[in-house]
């Protein structure tokens, strides 16, 4: 992605279902501090959809480093529908002497809050603090948690995948009522026989394990090509989708009625409307993770969250669905993944779909009102080319794989005889990430904004220091931003000696290039946006200082990009212009693409290294 000067701000939020982010793989290859020796999860189902897991586990330290990390282990439950009782926790020595941990040492505490905002909810972390642990013990635990309550009415889900440790022995065990169906999507789990008895079905998959290479820059997430067991009781994704619409239904009252109408009052369109309301929703609801009992897939009414002023993803998607049904525009929840995961299980499971977005058919128009920092009309990129689970019809639906975005800056340094210079820029960012960008500006005081200039120039190795100012916007979906300031080093004078030939100070072009190789081979796919942006950089000399050479011009369009860089002497001034494009149809590039990239990626970084050698 890119901004302006304000890179650093630009991120997007991302939400589970309950909207708190899922645990991913480690993105450092296999860990071998620790080996697990033998977990063991044993999953007892009642037809109502209630379970019990009881699960044992053997892990044994191998390195000082997994000490820390290890030696306490937090259990999640949610206490609204759930208990969780720990049976057995010891310290093993290598000797066999068992160091047990006793109630004292089981602490129970709220789970940590949300990074991005408050959080009410029932979730409670038990931690199992191990005594007297050592290089060479084995941590014993042995724990149940059982769900009351579950959060599909009659019905069981579950996806796991393997920690990134060496695995002995990994189980997954399902015992269900014999006439309740249970179907799978393994991949490097082996499945049993199932048994049969007493009215029951007892499944059971263990993880073979295999080589798992490192987690690779902007790579997809884990599930879309390693291994994982995805269980279920649904057939298919659409009686999933039936289950959650069943209990997120919405009522338009009097006084959402009212508000939809004084909102699209004289707008023009169905679609005007439908941005016009989704902004409203973004700008006055606050982003609240609120999960208290079944709360998890289940929102809350529409008007409670309009009189609460705050409210989690599905609150959100409730509240705009009722103003949306007041102005007469259909609308549906669409579950799907905020994240790095772009495929789904084969079998129906929340799994990666953790999520919700609003999806208006009558304009194939997709909705974001949740990250306050995304314009209505455009979507975090990290929704971008996703596969959506329509809960009103129960179909498949696709968000778009490209948004409009584009920067364009400029910069002058006036360069002094001591190689000091004063220097000032201008940028316009147009399309998705102007609103990025405005409300990151917003979010911060003037004088951290300031501290970022003196933070870039010190990346470049620079002392100096500058202002960064805000300026009107012409348009809506245009931000304007000016920097201004001085560096007492930009050129290490004398020389002859090379100055950087830079087109922008952060961000833009350097970003995109540098993003794309981050890794020098794949073996994975990674996520690559489409976007554009257009820099031109002055630097003035004093008489004194004379320009021995420039880099030479470069253009380069093959496959998605479409790249240039122009070097132009004027008098005793060297201007740079660079543009580069990138634009493919997918939000995923592929290995085998990036093979055929990598030509084109090393003749930009080569350019973006270029000097301009200067004597003086």
């Amino acid at each position: 992605m890119f901004t302006s000067y304000l890179a650093p701000l630009a991120g997007v939020l991302a939400f589970t279902l309950a909207c708190i982010t899922p645990a991913q793989a480690r993105d450092d290859g296999t860990d071998h501090s620790v080996t697990l020796e033998k977990v063991v999860q044993t999953f007892t189902v009642q037809t109502d959809g209630s379970f019990q897991v009881a699960v044992e586990s053997v892990s044994r330290i191998n390195e000082e480093r997994a000490i820390q990390t290890k030696a306490q282990e937090p259990l999640s439950y949610n206490r609204s529908y759930e208990t969780l009782e720990v049976d057995e926790a010891f310290t093993q020595k290598p000797d066999g002497r068992k160091v047990m941990v006793d109630a004292s040492q089981i602490k129970e505490q709220q789970e940590q809050a949300s990074t991005y905002a408050p959080m009410f909810q029932d979730s409670r972390v038990k931690v199992v603090i191990f005594p007297e642990v050592a290089v060479g013990d084995r941590l014993v635990l042995r724990y149940k948690r059982h769900r009351s309550t579950a959060l599909f009415p009659g019905h069981f889900e579950d996806l796991t995948g393997p920690d990134f440790h060496p695995v002995g022995q990994f189980s997954l065990i399902y015992d269900l009522p014999a006439d309740l169906p249970l179907y799978a999507d393994a991949r490097g789990f082996k499945a049993s026989t199932p048994k049969a008895g007493k009215g029951r079905k007892v499944y059971r998959w263990d993880f073979v394990p295999a080589d798992r290479g490192r987690i690779e820059a902007s790579a997809v997430s884990y599930l879309d090509y390693g291994q994982y067991l995805a269980v279920s009781t649904f057939k298919d994704y659409a009686g999933l989708a039936a289950s959650y619409q069943a209990r997120a239904g919405v009522e338009v009252t009097p006084a959402i009625a009212a508000l939809s109408e004084q909102l699209t009052a004289n707008l023009p369109d169905a679609r005007a409307k439908a941005l016009k309301l989704s902004d409203w929703v973004r700008e006055n609801i606050r982003y609240v993770a609120v999960y208290v009992g079944a709360g998890g897939v289940v929102p809350h009414s529409a008007q409670s969250v309009l009189d609460n002023r705050y409210g989690d993803c599905k609150d959100h998607v409730a509240l705009l669905e009722a103003l949306l049904k007041a102005a007469a525009i259909e609308s549906s929840p669409a579950l799907v993944n905020l994240g790095n995961a772009y495929h789904l299980p084969k079998v129906p499971t929340l799994g990666v779909l953790n999520h919700v977005l609003t999806y208006v058919p009558s304009l194939d128009l997709y909705l974001d009102s949740t990250d306050p920092s995304v314009a209505a009309g455009y979507l975090p990129l990290m929704d971008l080319d996703k596969t959506t689970l329509l809960t009103v019809s129960g179909a498949f639906g696709k968000t778009p794989a490209y948004q409009f975005g584009k920067q364009v800056g400029e910069m002058l340094f006036k360069v002094k005889g001591t190689g000091a210079a004063d220097f000032t820029g201008a940028s316009t960012i147009e399309g998705w990430s102007s609103e990025v960008n405005r409300y990151g500006a917003n979010s911060m005081r003037p004088a951290d904004l300031d501290r970022m200039v003196e933070q870039v120039l010190n990346a470049y190795g620079q002392r100096g220091s500058g202002k960064i100012l805000i300026q009107p916007s012409v348009a809506p979906e245009h931000f304007h931003s000016q920097v201004e300031g001085h560096t007492e080093n930009l050129v290490n004078l004398p020389g002859p000696v090379g100055l950087p030939a830079l087109s922008s100070l952060v961000g833009g072009i350097s970003q995109m290039v540098y993003g794309f190789a981050a890794e020098n081979e794949r073996t994975q796919g990674f996520v690559c946006i489409s976007n554009e942006a257009v820099e031109k950089a002055r630097f003035e000399f004093p008489a004194e200082v004379t320009v021995l050479a420039t880099p030479k011009a470069v253009a380069v369009k093959e496959g998605s990009f479409d790249y240039s860089a122009r070097y132009t002497r004027d008098g005793n001034a060297v201007v740079v212009e660079r543009r580069m494009q990138f634009k493919h149809p997918k939000a995923v590039c592929t290995p085998e693409e990036f093979k055929t990239m990598k030509p084109v990626i090393e003749t930009m970084v080569r350019d973006l290294q270029g000097q301009i050698i200067v004597q003086g």
